[in-house]
């Protein structure tokens, strides 16, 4: 049995704030001699315009380890939007990854073996919202952050919870079009 760390994946909600200030990061976690790592040169390589990828940075010239690709889900076209997601939603994702090795989620002796892709959610509409509130937003998205590498890192929900709970779930937009608010 190897301890390497091939490919996992994650994925976590966190919500409860203003509108708009919901995270669900999608993560994949592995080797930088592996998959993980082809993936993250080729994206970093092939930037598509509206879809930047950018390391996860605590700030100017200070990027964590392990190294984190940040990629929108949203095409990005509004230049309040860029700095939201550039400015507090990069920061929180760096501080979710560094969260992540403090708690021993990710092994801190192998930092520098192991990479990050990280699919961001920001809500388009964040760009209306008035008076938004930073730290709110920062403690949302690096929650979640945290909690996707943990879910990865773990293989969660595993597929006896997902076989056991299968029938209970029902997917919150699959039912508003049931309900007709779609």
């Amino acid at each position: 049995m190897t301890d390497r760390i091939v490919l996992r994946t994650g994925e976590a909600l966190v919500a409860g704030g203003p509108p708009g200030t919901a995270a669900e990061p999608e993560v994949v976690i592995g080797e930088l001699d592996g998959p993980v790592g082809t993936a993250i040169a080729t994206l970093t390589g092939d930037q598509v315009k509206g879809h930047s990828r950018v390391f996860a940075l605590l700030n100017t010239d200070i990027m964590v380890r392990p190294v984190t690709l940040c990629v929108s889900k949203v095409t990005v076209d509004d230049p309040k939007y860029t700095n939201i997601l550039m400015g507090t939603v990069q920061f929180a994702i760096a501080n979710g990854v560094l969260d992540a090795v403090r708690e021993g989620i990710l092994p801190k002796d192998r930092v520098n073996d192991l990479g990050i892709v990280c699919s961001v959610w920001l809500a388009p509409t964040i760009v209306d919202v008035v008076d938004l509130d930073h730290k709110v937003l920062f403690d949302i998205h690096r929650k979640a952050m945290t909690e996707a590498i943990r879910k990865a890192m773990s293989n969660e929900p595993s597929i006896d919870w997902l076989l056991e709970n299968q029938e209970k779930i029902v997917h919150k937009y699959y039912q508003m079009g049931l309900d007709g608010k779609i």
